[in-house]
């Protein structure tokens, strides 16, 4: 009896953490989708008034449609 009610957490959790890794994909995807684009001569533009931005990356991702 306790050996399939830790069978049933188990799968609760497994099932848990692979949702919430589906939404955080598909929440990351809108982002990108409603980031807004920026051209070249607006991001010249913004390195001027503002400097260039930082060379450390935190996070990349490429949108694949």
């Amino acid at each position: 009896m306790k050996f399939e009610i830790a069978n049933e957490n188990r799968l609760k959790d497994i099932i848990k953490e692979a949702v919430r890794d589906v939404l955080e994909e598909e929440m990351m995807k809108v982002k990108l989708l409603l980031a807004p684009y920026v051209s070249d001569e607006e991001q010249r533009e913004i390195e001027e008034s503002h400097g260039e931005p930082s060379k450390q990356v935190a996070r990349t991702l490429i949108l694949e449609e």
